[in-house]
Order: structure tokens, then sequence, then C-alpha cells
């Protein structure tokens, strides 16, 4: 049931994306940009100088999954409450991570069992500074993540041996055991909290690859609020109370993986491939990729 249920997933998305240089997609993702970057026009500017205080590589995070038309709606009603990173001209800025896992997927297997504490490593670009990093995400069994990063000169397609002394502070399992088996891409868009500590990250036009085959999740946000402390009080998280928006765990990568693996065990995400599923034909053409944007 579950391999059935992630190949319709795949079945409903592949055709959209069939791989990274596919017209339909780009052409998509092009037009939510360019949407996304009218209605962030109010928002007032803050640099990545400014947003150091609020980096919160330790946090408590916060997720929820939603369709792009509620985005909109919200992104209307916080301009007053939250600042908008801006990088040269750019709003909104794509990210690309490659992650590693042992042959035996452990790290997505912890994640399945929800192990305490467990972890990711992967590769970031942030490609619009040309800035890429090492990273080793930890959640831990007070729910915090920890996030540790090593910058490097280059894109990692491997894991070559000048990084092991980083990774074995902070990954706890045998890194030379580690292979490439997940990409991933999405647009973000950055918010921080104008009188508290709080970022929020929004990303839409998700994409991933085992490096062959492509699918993309059309309509699909994923929004992320990362405090110092948890808090109700997030003016973004009263918006999606007031919508009926609850949150939800998810991971970019645990999705992913039983997609290109569908050996793995993956009945514990099962409701969330179901909810993707019915966001993807929300919006206002029950999916058709173009039918959110006006």
């Amino acid at each position: 049931m579950t391999s059935q249920l992630f190949t319709r997933l795949h079945d409903l998305t592949y055709p959209i994306a069939k791989n990274i240089h596919d017209r339909n997609w780009d052409q998509y993702t092009n037009r939510i940009v360019t949407k996304l970057t009218r209605t962030l026009d109010h928002y007032a500017p803050i640099t990545l100088d400014e947003m150091k205080c609020v980096a919160l590589l330790d946090r408590m995070d916060t997720k929820f999954v939603f369709h792009i038309d509620t985005l909109y709606q919200v992104l209307a009603n916080l301009a007053d409450r939250y600042q908008i990173l801006q990088i040269a001209d750019h709003r909104i800025h794509t990210y690309r991570n490659l992650y590693f896992d042992t042959p035996q997927l452990d790290m997505f297997n912890q994640h399945q069992r929800q192990q305490r504490d467990r972890y990711k490593v992967r590769c970031r670009a942030y490609t619009d500074t040309q800035l890429t990093f090492l990273e080793v995400k930890l959640k831990n069994n007070f729910d915090r993540t920890i996030k540790s990063r090593l910058e490097t000169s280059s894109f990692i397609e491997e894991l070559p041996g000048i990084y092991d002394e980083f990774l074995s502070m902070k990954y706890p399992g045998d890194s030379q055991n580690l292979k490439p088996v997940l990409w991933n891409d999405f647009s973000r868009l950055t918010l921080v909290d104008r009188t508290s500590i709080e970022r929020l990250t929004i990303d839409v036009n998700l994409g991933f690859s085992d490096g062959w085959a492509r699918i993309g999740l059309p309509g699909l946000v994923v929004a992320e609020v990362k405090q110092e402390n948890f808090s109700v009080h997030s003016d973004f998280m009263v918006q999606m109370r007031t919508l009926g928006v609850q949150p939800r765990r998810f991971s970019k990568y645990c999705m992913g993986i039983p997609t290109f693996y569908p050996q793995v065990k993956a009945n514990r995400f099962k409701p969330r491939v179901i909810l993707i599923e019915r966001i993807m034909n929300q919006g206002g053409q029950n999916g058709n990729i173009h039918g959110t944007i006006r």
C-alpha cells in the first residue's frame, strides 16, 4: 500500500517535471516567483548582515503545509509585522540541497522510527549568493533543532576526507559510509519578525531528484517558524490558526526518499502523502499547475 501511495504521488507530479530542464516546470516556477515578488512589494527589506541576530542555529521549529493560494492571502496581512530578506534585488531565493545517507538509509530510518536523537547530513547551495555549506542537523530529545555548518569552496557531491574532522564532531556515525541519495531544490522567501526573535521561511516550487528522474510538487507550500523558544503568539501562527491550518511535522528529505527508493518502509509518512496530494489538488483549477496563477 505504501509503495502504491508514493507511486500515485510520483504519477501525479512526474509529467509536470520530467527532468531538471523541463520547460513546463521552469515556466510554472518562474510564474510563481513573479507573482510572489509582486505580493511582497509592501514588505520592508532586511539584509543578511542585519539578520545575523536571528540566525537561530539552536531553535524550536513549527512547520505548516498548505496550498499557495493560502500563502498569497497570509502575506497580504503580515507586511507590517515582518521584514523580508533582500539580497541585491532578490526577495525570493533558490536553494539546492544534496542529502547524504548510508547505503541502508539509516538516517531516513531514524526518522521513520521517530528516534531521538536523529540527524541529517547535506550540502546546501545558496545560489543567489553562491555560498555553499556542508550541514549537519540534529533533532534532539528536547525537540530542538541544532544546525552545524561548514562553508565549502564549492558544491559537494561526494564527501572527501578533508571533511572527516567536521563530521566526526557533529555526526555520530561513520562519515566514510555516507553517499549522496537525494537532490532537492526550492524557492524560499525569509521573513524576520520586527519585534521578537523569530524567523519564518516559506518554501515553494519543491522539486526532488535521485540524479536521474525528477518530480515537482506544484502548489505546495512548506512554512517553518523558527523561534528561540516556542511561542504561540507568533503573528504568522495566529494567521494559520485563523485559517484553520494546523502545524504538521514535515521533512523534505523524508518525503522525497520513498518516491525514489520504493523498498523503504514508510508507513508513518502515508498520512502526509495523502495530505500533500489533497493540497496539490486543491487550488482554483483542481491541481492544474497554472490554475493558481492569475
